[in-house]
């Protein structure tokens, strides 16, 4: 599955996330482990609609940032270098994959959501972490182009209702 994803990127993609890896190659197996537990616990909340625009995949956005720094954290208790990594690969990947502008936008928006619940919360339960995700989207707020994404910087932020 990972190969036949990495054949659909650019070259320049590919060589970005190559150099990246290899500065923070402590990290590229517990963002992995991160990565699939993040999909595991979306699909349960919300079968397949987290991989649509609307509060589902805000929650998986948000949790794959917290999942991602609170699993490198095993690796380095440098917290500057673990967000650092984790802003890096979550960014490289909405800009590696084709994305509409606002689509993109509310990713990113939610990714930083996501990092800044981990600086809050780092040592919580991930059975408390996922109740309060699970709460900020219920709160989620349907955002356009109109939008300014300051306002909700506490808040996460979709397109389209489930």
């Amino acid at each position: 599955m990972l190969l036949s994803t990495l054949k659909h990127l650019r070259f320049s993609a590919l060589w970005q996330l190559m150099n990246l890896c290899m500065r923070h190659l402590r990290f590229l197996y517990p963002t992995y482990v991160a990565t699939r537990q993040c999909m595991d616990i979306a699909t349960t909340h919300f079968e397949r609609k987290h991989y649509q625009n609307g509060p589902a995949n805000a929650f998986r956005h948000a949790i794959w940032n917290y999942l991602i720094a609170k699993k490198c954290t095993d690796k380095s208790k440098n917290l500057k270098q673990v967000l650092f990594w984790t802003k890096a690969i979550t960014d490289w990947h909405e800009i590696a994959f084709a994305n509409r502008h606002l689509a993109k936008q509310m990713d990113l928006h939610n990714n930083a959501v996501g990092r800044n619940v981990f600086l809050e919360k780092p040592t919580q339960s991930l059975e408390s972490v996922v109740v309060y995700f699970l709460e900020l989207t219920s709160r989620s707020i349907l955002i356009n182009s109109d939008s300014d994404l300051t306002q909700y910087q506490l808040s996460l932020v979709h397109l389209t209702d489930d």
